[in-house]
C-alpha cells in the first residue's frame, strides 16, 4: 500500500506535543515536509530539532495562537512561504476546561468557541485555496465524545460535535475539488491531557492517579491506553494516497471503549 505523501506540505496544529506532535512525526517519517504549531516557541523548537534528525521530511515552525485571527492568516502565510503549497491540514486544538452546566461561565463558552470549533473553521478557510489546487486532505481532531458525552467535559461534549457537523457539510461542499474531509476521535490516548483529566477525577473520587486509570482500563475492551504514535497512524492513512473513496466520515480511536454504535 503506497502512502505517497513524500514532499507533500502538511500544516499540522497543534503539534509541539501530544497528539499534534505524533502526527507531525508520522508524517515526517513518511516524508513530508511539516508545518508545525503552537504557542510554545521553545516546545516548537525542540520538536522541529528532533523530527528533521530523522533525515525525512522538512520541518518548520511558527509560533501562532489559533484563537486570533490574524496570527492564522500568518501561519497560513508562512506555511506557503516556506514549502510553496498546502496540501495537508490537520486541525487540532488543546481541550477546554472541565466543568459542568452550573461551574461554566459565558466567558468560558466563547473562549471554548473561538477554539475547538471557530479555529478550524478560520484555518480551513485560509487554507482552502492553496488545497484546491491539486486536491488535498483534511483531518479534524475531535474527541471519542462525538459518539458518547463524557461527563464533567461539557465544553468539550457541545464543541466536538460541531466539528463532526462541520465535517460532513464540507466533505460535500469540498468533494468537486477533490478535497477529502474526516474527523478522528481519540478515546483514552495517553498524553498529557488524559494525565490531567485522570488526575481531576481522581481528586473528586479521593483516590490516587493510577487507582483513577485502572478504573478507566476496565471500560476499554483492550484493557490499555493507546499510544499517541498508534493514533497517529490512523491520521496519516486517512491523508495519503492510500485513502481515495473515504470523506465525510468520523473514526474513534479508542480501544473499542465507546459502546455507541
Amino acid at each position: 500500500m503506497e502512502m505517497n505523501l513524500t514532499g507533500k506540505t502538511a500544516l499540522v496544529v497543534a503539534s509541539s506535543q501530544g497528539l499534534g506532535k505524533a502526527i507531525a512525526e508520522q508524517l515526517v517519517l513518511e516524508g513530508a515536509n511539516v508545518m508545525i504549531t503552537s504557542r510554545s516557541e521553545e516546545k516548537l523548537k525542540e520538536v522541529a530539532e528532533q523530527l528533521q534528525s530523522y533525515n525525512k521530511g522538512k520541518v518548520a515552525y511558527v509560533k501562532a495562537d489559533i484563537t486570533r485571527k490574524e496570527e492564522i492568516e500568518n501561519l497560513i502565510q508562512q506555511t506557503v512561504e516556506t514549502f510553496h503549497s498546502i496540501d495537508l491540514l490537520v486541525n487540532n486544538a488543546g481541550g477546554p476546561p472541565a466543568g459542568t452546566f452550573e461551574t461554566i461561565s459565558d466567558e468560558d463558552w466563547y473562549k471554548a468557541f473561538e477554539l475547538n470549533l471557530l479555529s478550524y473553521i478560520r484555518i480551513i478557510r485560509q487554507a482552502l485555496p492553496y488545497l484546491k489546487k491539486n486536491g488535498g486532505k483534511i483531518v479534524n481532531i475531535a474527541s471519542s465524545s462525538i459518539k458518547e458525552p463524557i461527563p464533567g467535559l461539557l465544553l468539550s461534549n457541545t464543541f466536538r460535535t460541531g466539528i463532526v457537523g462541520l465535517t460532513k457539510t464540507l466533505a460535500q461542499e469540498f468533494a468537486p475539488y477533490n478535497i477529502l474531509i474526516n474527523t478522528v476521535a481519540p478515546g483514552r490516548i495517553a498524553t498529557e491531557r488524559v494525565a490531567f483529566l485522570d488526575q481531576l477525577n481522581a481528586e473528586k473520587f479521593g483516590i490516587t492517579k493510577e487507582e483513577m486509570e485502572e478504573r478507566v482500563k476496565k471500560n476499554i475492551p483492550l484493557g490499555r491506553y493507546g499510544t499517541p504514535e498508534e493514533f497517529a497512524k490512523v491520521v496519516t492513512f486517512l491523508l495519503s494516497d492510500a485513502n481515495s473513496y473515504m470523506t465525510g466520515q468520523s473514526f474513534i480511536v479508542d480501544g473499542g471503549m465507546v459502546k455507541a454504535i
